[in-house]
């Protein structure tokens, strides 16, 4: 069985599993969930696979997923939330089941895959949604909301960063080598990221109950990150997250003169993005709703009960009731 159908087989079962953890008042009953749907849309010459649920005139949420995971992280989250949003979750290129182009022939940067993510929600004919962001999925949306503040209702922001004081030198040591100074021995260095023990690190660090972690999350992501070529794909958005950092002054200025209004979700017990990287959000957004987590960087696969629950209150109280937009403006 090669990697590509193996993921495609996980997957299918990831679809069935119940919500991590807690049980909250605010997520719906299983009868008024609306069925995740999974298609694939052409964008820049590249399929681009996503997940859709929810009615389309309802308040959208775009999930932007980190690494080296994909739409899969939110495979719980929009069962929870569809009921009353329209969600919608793509795999960038090289990620999930999303297309591969080999890393020579496709330019893998932040902003091109924030790009092909703005196409994509021009194609989907989304003209006001708030954004979940999560790891990468932080400098992927916030290039698109700051080129287009008025597009968005909200930001949810799980573990992503904007902040030079969210880059630990404990962990981003060699990664900030490598920005400057790319070579072979470093790559090889950086190559151990892509490695399984070290996926699964990323689930298990930091959870206050290892137990409730799926293994199937962890599994399925070490599939992706095997397949033929998607080394090169890794490695090159290793590169190129050093031009992220200079961006971060751009981003909170749009934090500071559009006030959207957000969200923090935060798994404090996460060693790539600290606690340091989401206090700064205070310094920009007055009106913040902050929550540190006892979980670590995946959050949602041991809180995706409470997270859930917050953002259907906030998107209640702050996007839709508070005046961001109501069911008829937000697409």
């Amino acid at each position: 069985m090669n990697a590509r159908t193996f993921v495609g087989r996980v997957m299918v079962g990831l679809a069935g599993l119940a919500l991590a953890g807690p049980a909250v008042a605010a997520e719906p009953p299983a009868t008024e969930r609306a069925d995740v749907i999974y298609h694939t849309a052409k964008i820049d010459g590249v399929n681009i696979f996503y997940r859709e649920a929810g009615p389309k005139d309802a308040p959208t949420i775009l999930l932007l997923h980190g690494f080296p995971s994909s739409s899969s992280m939110f495979r719980n989250l929009i069962p929870a939330l569809s009921d009353k949003y329209h969600v919608i979750a793509p795999d960038y290129p090289g990620f999930g089941q999303s297309e591969q182009p080999p890393a020579a022939q496709f330019e893998y940067t932040f902003d091109h895959l924030a790009q092909i993510v703005d196409d994509f929600t021009v194609q989907q004919g989304l003209t006001k949604f708030a954004i979940y962001v999560q790891d990468y999925g932080a400098p992927v949306g916030y290039r698109i909301a700051a080129a287009h503040p008025d597009r968005i209702s909200g930001i949810i922001v799980q573990n992503g960063n904007a902040y030079v004081e969210g880059l630990p030198d404990g962990f981003w040591a060699p990664l900030k080598e490598f920005w400057k100074n790319p070579t072979p021995e470093l790559r090889t260095k950086l190559e151990g990221f892509l490695k399984l023990d070290t996926t699964k690190w990323q689930y298990l660090h930091g959870a206050h109950d290892p137990s409730k972690i799926s293994p199937d999350a962890w599994t399925l992501d070490q599939a992706t990150l095997d397949r033929p070529g998607n080394n090169d794909v890794q490695i090159a958005l290793f590169k190129d997250y050093g031009s992220n950092p200079p961006k971060y002054p751009a981003w909170q200025a749009y934090f500071r003169e559009h006030q959207p209004p957000m969200l923090v979700v935060w798994g404090k017990n996460d060693q790539i993005f600290p606690p340091a990287g989401a206090e700064p959000y205070k310094r920009d957004i007055k009106d913040i709703d902050f929550n540190l987590l006892d979980t670590g960087h995946f959050a949602l696969e041991e809180e995706g009960g409470v997270i859930a629950g917050k953002i259907r209150d906030w998107m209640e109280r702050k996007v839709t009731r508070g005046g961001q937009g109501t069911p008829a403006a937000t697409k």
